[in-house]
């Protein structure tokens, strides 16, 4: 199974095909993830572990466990833990390419492109 730390926190590659990428993703407490948008895919986020602050097209909502956010293709998103205990949600991704390449980074909390 693919793992990758990042300084926000982790993720685990569940299902990797070519018509859908699926992780289970957990946010640390106060950790966020850059305000980005992806050309090739969209998402969907179901929250499993904690609450979640999301932002989709400059709209915060806040989401509990067994809720889900939708991302369409090109909306700047965003997903951010303000608790006390670890955020987790699924995402599974749909489009044309899965790659990390296809993040574009609008703003970013660790300072990466």
């Amino acid at each position: 199974m693919e793992h990758e730390v990042r300084p926000w926190g982790e993720y685990f590659v569940l299902d990797d095909s070519s018509t859908h990428k699926v992780k289970r993703i957990v946010v640390k407490p106060g950790g966020r993830l850059s305000y980005q948008y992806h050309f090739h895919r969209a998402e969907v986020w179901t929250i499993v572990e904690g609450e979640a602050l999301i932002t989709i097209d400059e709209i915060d909502q806040t989401y509990k466990v067994g809720e889900v956010a939708i991302i369409p293709l090109k909306a700047k998103h965003r997903i951010q833990n303000k608790s006390e205990q670890n955020l987790v949600f699924i995402e599974v991704q749909w489009g044309e390419s899965f790659e990390e390449d296809d993040i574009v980074r609008i703003e970013d909390d660790y300072n990466r492109n």
